[in-house]
């Protein structure tokens, strides 16, 4: 399976308030999330999939951060946009415009501040995270 970054954008219909791992409850405004991840190492591009299952109910292990928003909410990934082969998940997650959502999400390993964004505008996120996946 290849290897890469990823960003899932993540649609939540409804604000939502839940409870993140170590990061403790956080709110979750209703709107567009672009969640920027690595699938480096065993499985690859697989870890999308484990997201998609997570997502539908069918897994219940949270491993990651993004798996207590897609699992404890109505969250719904609407499309995924991928770089093969190249570690840039910092470097997407920092120039992804939306608003940060909760500090230390998806970040817990890097120095970066979240690899979380929110906006209102779905094509706003989308065009940013597809930029972002171009020019890093």
């Amino acid at each position: 399976m290849p290897e890469g970054t990823y960003t899932l954008l993540v649609k939540l219909p409804t604000t939502a308030t839940v409870a993140v791992g170590a990061l403790g409850e956080q709110s979750f405004p209703a709107g567009w999330y672009a969640y920027t991840g690595s699938a480096f190492g065993p499985g690859g591009f697989a870890r999308v999939d484990r997201h998609h299952e997570m997502a539908a109910g069918e897994r219940d292990a949270r491993h990651w951060h993004v798996d207590y928003l897609l699992g404890d909410t109505d969250a719904e990934i609407r499309s995924v946009v991928r770089t093969p082969d190249r570690d840039i998940e910092c470097a997407v997650a920092d120039a992804v415009e939306g608003r940060p959502v909760v500090h230390g999400f998806g970040s817990s390993d890097c120095d970066c501040p979240t690899h979380l964004h929110h906006a209102a505008d779905r094509a706003t996120l989308v065009d940013s995270v597809k930029r972002a996946h171009r020019t890093v």
